[in-house]
């Protein structure tokens, strides 16, 4: 099987999509009975506890991430019930979705390791700068913009999953990198769509890339993850440096100069760090 297009390996992917052969990526089930529990509008702080201590790993790292200086109060934080109650419904949704978005990321084989864990790094290093930017945007959630850059590439983990059996692209990196970066934001909306995430998150794994993106005169999650993103690329030899940041718009709603190395501000770059540690 040879592909010469990217479009001829979408068609692909749909193809295998149609025919049941391509299972998409799906949240972890704590993670979707948390979210339709507070969607509902009406669970309590015992209610949502009594389904996070079903998962002790997620408990553990929650109870951390609460005592955190993110979050961190006067009084320690040492159960579930404590942590829901301090951080609030949506702040836990959010949170309990990001903390498990680590399980999604785990190789099946040894030939996909390194495109996984290099995903995750890249996915962790956006999300934290992307909670750090949320400070210029004051109508959006820091915690959402989190979440934002953490799912900023999922379109590439069924790429992956599908192409370990194409020889095309399992013994051509090169390729298999190209294809990555050309395909994943067309999956990712796949995704989006599968997952029912809120509409304001949606856009974000297929427009990130889209550096002509214009929502309006007010920043969003896209706007704030295509500046993370630019940022997180700086001085590498990613294409997308070659792109002028003085025609995205997103700085401009930000408040931000294009040439702004936001990354050595020393109170986002604490801010960053400390997301970092949280979702490492």
């Amino acid at each position: 099987m040879q592909f010469s297009t990217v479009q001829g390996f979408l068609d692909y992917v749909q193809e295998e999509l149609d025919a049941n052969r391509l299972v998409l990526p799906t949240l972890p089930e704590i993670a979707l009975k948390v979210r339709d529990a507070v969607s509902q509008g009406d669970a309590s702080a015992r209610e949502l506890a009594d389904m996070i201590v079903t998962d002790a790993a997620l408990s553990a790292r929650l109870i951390r991430v609460a005592n955190s200086p993110l979050y961190r109060g006067a009084v320690e934080i040492n159960n579930i019930q404590m942590a829901v109650a301090r951080l609030g419904n949506l702040t836990i949704r959010t949170l309990v979705t990001s903390l498990v978005m680590q399980q999604m990321f785990c190789p099946t084989t040894q030939v996909l390791e390194h495109h996984f864990r290099k995903t995750w790094e890249e996915s962790i290093n956006v999300s934290s700068i992307s909670r750090a930017l949320a400070i210029f945007a004051p109508h959006l959630n820091a915690d959402e913009a989190m979440l934002a850059g953490l799912i900023h590439q999922i379109g590439k983990l069924p790429i992956l999953m599908l192409v370990e059996n194409i020889p095309q692209f399992r013994e051509s990196p090169t390729l298999l990198e190209k294809l990555l970066e050309k395909a994943h934001p067309a999956v990712g909306k796949m995704i989006m769509e599968s997952w029912n995430f809120p509409h304001d998150l949606k856009p974000v794994a297929s427009e990130y890339v889209n550096f002509q993106y214009d929502s309006g005169p007010k920043a969003d999650y896209v706007d704030i993850v295509q500046v993370a993103f630019l940022q997180s690329i700086t001085g590498t030899d990613h294409p997308a440096c070659r792109i002028d940041c003085s025609t995205v718009p997103a700085f401009g709603k930000l408040g931000l100069a294009t040439d702004a190395e936001m990354l050595e501000i020393e109170s986002i770059s604490d801010e960053i760090e400390l997301a970092k540690s949280m979702l490492s």
